[in-house]
């Protein structure tokens, strides 16, 4: 995958900010902010580690749960032809919209 790094066991997605001139992480499957920055991959991956355990820690500290939980469930918003066309891919496939959808983004996440 693009543009992610794991941090013991995490996964964050790493982008650039121009406007500081400086790599930024951010660790989305956590219930709160940990993001940290760095101008190296290296340092970067360090910084990491480091934002994440204060984050755990805080979250122990106050018992909170630190990774976020998912449904499995969402809405999708399409134009009604590509919705059309999804619905006929699907059936194509042998599939319903929901495995066509969902094997879909499997793959594309993977």
């Amino acid at each position: 995958m693009k543009n992610v790094i794991e941090i013991a066991g995490e996964k964050a997605v790493v982008t650039f900010d121009p406007e500081i001139q400086m790599l930024r992480g951010e660790f989305l499957g956590l219930n709160g902010g940990a993001d940290f920055y760095a101008e190296s991959v290296q340092e970067l991956v360090e910084e990491g580690r480091k934002s994440l355990a204060v984050f755990l820690e805080m979250c122990r500290e106050k018992g909170i749960e630190p990774r976020r939980s998912f449904s499995g469930k969402f809405n999708v918003r399409l134009d009604p032809s590509d919705h059309a066309a999804a619905v006929i891919a699907a059936a194509a496939a042998g599939k319903s919209l929901n495995e066509w959808v969902a094997a879909a983004i499997k793959d594309a996440a993977a």
